[in-house]
């Protein structure tokens, strides 16, 4: 019953995560996004107390049952697992701990993560691996099958969904997502839990403590017939049925041992045992309803491309898509504090990128960037600074959101149709919502041309997103490298 409970808690934690990054609606960011602040690394950088020490109680009275029921990584390595024993039963062998491996990249972390190197603290994170796998593979695909449906209504006279822009954002971080995918399911595939117990700091940092968790899989040494039943289905290779030991720094408390033994020889109890997990029947009774029942309770409360169709002016010539500027200094959203702040934070999770209903936020390689080809930050909105679990991006009110100033706009004179087009313009000034562009005369062409105000510029990217001038804006976004307010 236990790790039924146990099953049907972590089914519903992995669905509702991926709901989080594949939601381009922002109807599940609004009501599970403190799913995602409930993990470890990010509850970290973002100093929530609350987060980390409910978490580091749970390991403790429990073992590391957020590893087998909170992280989204975890979780998913048990899935290909499974799989894996549909065509080879009883598959999983006992292996010593690599103890020197674990405690040396877990200090290396913990120094990547004083030093603020964001990139480092991105590439081992499970959480934001298994995001970024979910937001740059999985959403294009989402995305097609909701314009498939769009479709559908649209022949019904109905708006239940509506079609949206279907495109890979970045490349690189399309390559990097996919080859964690592919080194995750294979070891996942070959021997279970290799990375939660090798490579993961957070698994090592709560396998520390769940040495010392008050309830634990024990195994009664009188009752056991030495079948080894136990240790071949340990996904975390930590049982060692010949010498009746369990190593409790492996074990995720999946309860699979307890299931599979035919003798009832292993329970999950509170009965004190000896440093391996071996216990002797005559030191009490069994508690296993008892912790059944205060587990459930603490446990409860706890592109795929698509071509993109020609745009057509007047269906006589074809719009060029917008390309990217070269930006001197990058620009983050606002909430970020400064370019620092950002980068040394964020763990590349991408739950911003799903979030961004404008389609300004994008994953470069692994930490998102923030351009405006495809639209712009609205002064209004303040979805990224919502979602954050990191503290990347700190929580911000859509007053406080219009008075800060992420960047500032520049001209540039070679690309304006005011002067290649021979044309009148002025949409950066028309559409620019703080009133930071003015169209003036100019002694070089016959058409007013823009001046920018960068002291009341916020840098939302509206002029960029809406200069006609292609395949390069005449007026773009240049970061600041630290924010303030105007």
């Amino acid at each position: 019953m236990l790790r039924k409970v146990r099953l049907i808690l972590a089914t519903i934690f992995f669905l509702c995560i991926t709901a989080l990054f594949l939601d381009f609606t922002g109807t599940v960011h609004t009501y599970l996004s403190w799913m995602a602040k409930m993990q470890f690394i990010p509850a970290v950088l973002s100093l929530n107390a609350i987060v980390i020490v409910s978490l580091l109680v749970l390991t403790f009275v429990f073992g590391r049952l957020y590893c087998s029921v909170i992280c989204p990584m975890g979780v998913f390595q048990d899935i290909i697992s499974w799989i894996a024993g549909k065509t080879k039963k009883n598959r999983f062998t006992y292996s010593p701990a690599k103890s020197i491996l674990r405690y040396v990249v877990l200090a290396l972390y913990a120094v990547v993560v004083v030093l603020g190197i964001g990139i480092v603290i991105a590439v081992l994170d499970p959480y934001a691996a298994f995001g970024r796998i979910v937001n740059t593979m999985l959403q294009p695909l989402y995305e097609l099958a909701n314009n498939g449906l769009a479709a559908i209504a649209e022949h019904y006279n109905s708006y239940a969904f509506y079609k949206v822009d279907v495109w890979v954002r970045s490349i690189s971080a399309l390559a990097v997502a996919a080859v964690t995918l592919i080194v995750i399911a294979i070891l996942a595939w070959r021997n279970g839990r290799t990375y939660c117990n090798t490579i993961c700091p957070v698994g090592t940092l709560l396998g520390f403590v769940s040495k010392y968790s008050l309830l634990k899989p024990t195994i009664d040494t009188s009752k056991c017939n030495g079948c080894t039943l136990c240790q071949r289905n340990c996904k975390a290779s930590c049982i060692n049925a010949k010498e009746h030991t369990i190593d409790y720094s492996r074990c995720v408390s999946c309860g699979d041992c307890i299931e599979k033994c035919n003798k009832k020889a292993i329970s999950y109890t509170f009965r004190k045992a000896d440093k391996n997990g071996a216990v002797d029947s005559s030191e009490g009774i069994d508690n296993g309803k008892r912790s059944f029942i205060i587990t459930a309770a603490a446990m409860a409360t706890a592109s795929s491309v698509k071509a993109q169709d020609k745009i057509l002016d007047g269906g006589l010539a074809v719009i060029l898509d917008k390309e990217a500027p070269s930006r001197k200094t990058r620009v983050v959203p606002a909430g970020s504090l400064s370019i620092d702040n950002f980068l040394s934070k964020c763990v590349g999770c991408q739950l911003c990128v799903s979030a961004c209903p404008n389609n300004v936020l994008r994953p470069n390689m692994l930490q998102p960037e923030m351009s405006f080809e495809k639209g712009y930050c609205r002064p209004e909105c303040t979805k990224c600074s919502e979602v954050c679990p990191a503290g990347a991006i700190t929580l911000i009110d859509k007053a406080e959101k219009s008075s800060i100033q992420t960047g500032h706009a520049v001209w540039s004179m070679k690309n304006c149709v005011a002067f290649s087009d021979d044309v009148e313009c002025g949409n950066c000034a028309r559409h620019c919502p703080s009133g930071a562009i003015t169209m003036v005369e100019s002694p070089k062409s016959a058409h007013k041309i823009p001046v920018v105000n960068a002291e009341r510029c916020i840098g939302c990217g509206a002029c960029e997103n809406l200069c006609p001038a292609r395949p390069f804006s005449a007026i773009y976004v240049e970061g600041h490298e630290v924010h303030k307010y105007i």
